[in-house]
C-alpha cells in the first residue's frame, strides 16, 4: 500500500464506535470515514450527518468487499466478531478488532487461526498500550529490568552477606479497578450478549497490560469473585513474576478508575489514571510526569494537572452535574486512554512503518488469562494456563 489515507469501514456503530473509533477516524490524517455499516437506520444516519461517513450500509460482507475499502474496524458485540474477521482474512483486507476477541474459547482460537493464515495486519483494541502515560511507563520499566542500573540510595543493610535469593529483582504488578456498575449498558447483564460478564469483556484489558509490562508467559491463575461485582485475580508467570488485579463496580466516577503499580530491580513505576507517572528508584527517569486531558470543560480549574488537577475538575463537574439535575455533566477532562493512537499506529503497521501494535497472539494470551481466572473463580482453585 502507498502513504495515501486509508479508507476505514467501521462495522457496528453503537455508542462505543460513535464515542471512540467513528470520530477518531473521521479527524485523522491518516484515515478516512469510508463506510459506516450497522442494522440501525438511526445510527447510519448519525455516522453521516455527524461524522460525515461517505457511505452507509447495513451489509457487512458488501462493505468489506467494495474494492473502496483498505481497512476493516469492528465494534460490534463479541458474538458477531467471528464471520465478519473470516470475510476480512478471505477479502485479504486490515482489521482492528474491539477486545475481547469472541465469546467463548473456541470462537477465540478460529479468529486466531483465521489470522494467522491469512496473514493479514490485525489488531486487537487494547487501547491501552497506546496511551501516552502508558507507552512510556511501559518504555521506562522495560529499560529499567532490561539494563538496570544499582540506585545510588539504596538501602542495603546486610551488602556482601545478603543471601542469594532466586526471586531477587523479579518485577510484580498490582492493577485496581475503581468502576460503578450503575453506569453500565444492559447488554452487560444479557447472558447471551456477555455470558462471563466483566470478567472477560473488562478483565483482558488488564490481564493485557500485566502481560505487556511484565514482558512474561502467565502460567496458573487464581480469582475469587463476589457475583458480578467484585472481583480478585493473582497471576503467576514462568520466570516469577506475579501480578495481582482487584476490580471493584460498587465504587464511583467521582475518583479515578485505574491505578497500575509496578515493582522490580528496586525501582517503582505509578500509573495513576493515565493522567501522570510516578517513579521511584530508576536512575534518569522523571519522579513524576503529568499528561494532557481530553474533553476538558474546566481548564480554568485544577491548572496544576495530574491527579490533584483532574480531581479539583471532577469535583467541580459533579457539582454541576448535581445543579443541573444532569449526570452525564460529571464528564471532563478524560485521561487519554489511547483510543485515537491505537489506530494511528494500527495504520502505520498496515503501511510497514511501525511495529506490530497489539497482535492476535498477545489478545489470544491476555483472553486466557481472562477465561482461566472465570474457572479459577467458579472452581475455587488455581487454574494452570495449559487448561485453556
Amino acid at each position: 500500500m502507498t502513504d495515501k489515507r486509508l479508507n476505514f469501514a467501521v462495522i457496528g456503530c453503537g455508542m462505543l464506535a460513535q464515542s471512540q473509533h467513528i470520530p477518531n477516524v473521521a479527524r485523522s490524517q491518516k484515515m478516512v470515514l469510508h463506510t459506516c455499516c450497522d442494522l440501525s437506520d438511526e445510527a447510519l444516519q448519525e455516522c453521516k450527518d455527524k461524522f460525515g461517513a461517505l457511505k452507509t450500509s447495513k451489509d457487512f460482507n458488501a462493505t468489506i468487499n467494495d474494492s473502496e475499502v483498505d481497512a476493516i474496524c469492528v465494534a460490534t458485540t463479541e458474538k458477531l466478531r467471528l464471520p465478519i474477521i473470516k470475510a476480512a482474512a478471505k477479502a485479504n483486507k486490515p482489521v482492528y478488532c474491539e477486545k475481547p476477541l469472541a465469546r467463548t474459547l473456541n470462537e477465540m482460537y478460529e479468529i486466531q487461526k483465521i489470522v494467522h493464515e491469512a496473514n493479514i495486519p490485525f489488531c486487537v483494541g487494547h487501547n491501552r498500550r497506546s496511551s501516552p502515560a502508558m507507552r512510556q511507563a511501559h518504555a521506562v520499566f522495560r529499560s529499567h529490568m532490561e539494563n538496570s542500573k544499582p540506585c545510588k540510595w539504596r538501602f542495603d543493610r546486610e551488602g556482601s552477606n545478603r543471601p542469594k535469593l532466586p526471586d531477587d529483582g523479579k518485577a510484580a504488578m498490582s492493577v485496581r479497578i475503581n468502576d460503578d456498575w450503575y453506569s453500565w449498558k444492559a447488554w452487560v447483564f444479557d447472558k447471551q450478549q456477555a455470558p462471563f460478564g466483566p470478567m472477560l469483556f473488562e478483565m483482558t484489558h488488564f490481564t493485557d497490560i500485566c502481560n505487556w509490562f511484565l514482558a512474561a508467559e502467565p502460567v496458573e491463575v487464581v480469582a475469587m469473585e463476589q457475583g458480578m461485582l467484585n472481583h480478585a485475580v493473582i497471576v503467576r508467570y514462568k520466570t516469577g513474576e506475579l501480578a495481582s488485579l482487584i476490580m471493584c463496580a460498587n465504587g464511583t466516577f467521582g475518583y479515578p478508575k485505574e491505578l497500575y503499580e509496578v515493582f522490580g530491580n528496586g525501582g517503582a513505576i505509578v500509573v495513576d489514571h493515565m493522567l501522570e507517572i510516578r517513579t521511584a528508584g530508576i536512575e534518569s527517569a522523571p519522579n513524576r510526569k503529568i499528561y494532557p486531558m481530553l474533553a476538558d470543560r474546566h481548564q480554568n480549574i485544577g491548572k496544576e494537572g495530574g491527579l490533584s488537577g483532574w480531581l479539583e475538575k471532577k469535583q467541580q463537574a459533579c457539582k454541576e452535574a448535581t445543579a443541573a439535575n444532569d449526570p452525564m455533566r460529571i464528564f471532563t477532562a478524560e485521561p487519554d486512554k489511547g483510543h485515537a493512537h491505537a489506530l494511528e499506529f494500527f495504520v502505520d503497521e498496515i503501511l510497514g512503518k511501525g511495529p506490530v501494535v497489539c497482535g492476535v497472539d498477545d489478545a489470544v494470551m491476555a483472553t486466557r488469562v481472562a477465561f482461566a481466572a472465570i474457572k479459577s473463580a467458579a472452581e475455587h482453585r488455581v487454574v494452570k494456563l495449559s487448561e485453556i
